[in-house]
C-alpha cells in the first residue's frame, strides 16, 4: 500500500509547469499542409466516369447527370471518412480536399454538399 503523502512531490512539481493542452477556440494552431478536410467538387472538370463513386469505401458520393456532359456531385459529409480515396481516383481533378475541418451541424441535411 502506498503512503498518502507520496503524491505531494509530484503535485508540487507539476503545479508550476505550463499546461500540455491548448485552449482550442481561443488559440488555434496552423492547419497542416495537405490536410484531408471538407471535399470540394468542380463540376466543370467532371466527365461523369464515376470512379470516385466506385472507390469511395463509405458510399458518400453520388454523381448525377444534369445535362449533356454536365454532372453534379452530391457529397454526404456525414458518411465521409475523409480518406481521400475519391480525390486520388479522380483522373480529371474534379474533387479536392480543402483545409476546412470544423464541420459540426445539427441536421444531416446541412452536411450535404
Amino acid at each position: 500500500m502506498r503512503r498518502s503523502g507520496s503524491i505531494l512531490p509530484l503535485a508540487l512539481k507539476t503545479l508550476f509547469k505550463k499546461p500540455a493542452t491548448v485552449s482550442y477556440p481561443e488559440s488555434r494552431e496552423d492547419v497542416p499542409l495537405n490536410i484531408r478536410g471538407k471535399l470540394k467538387f468542380d463540376a466543370s472538370k467532371c466527365i461523369g466516369c464515376k470512379m470516385c463513386v466506385r472507390d469511395c469505401p463509405s458510399g458518400a458520393i453520388e454523381i448525377i447527370k444534369v445535362g449533356d456532359k454536365q454532372f453534379k456531385a452530391v457529397l454526404k459529409l456525414d458518411k465521409c471518412i475523409y480518406c481521400g480515396q475519391c480525390v486520388d481516383s479522380c483522373n480529371k481533378d474534379a474533387l479536392h480536399c480543402t483545409p476546412e475541418f470544423e464541420l459540426a451541424a445539427f441536421h444531416r441535411k446541412d452536411l450535404e454538399v
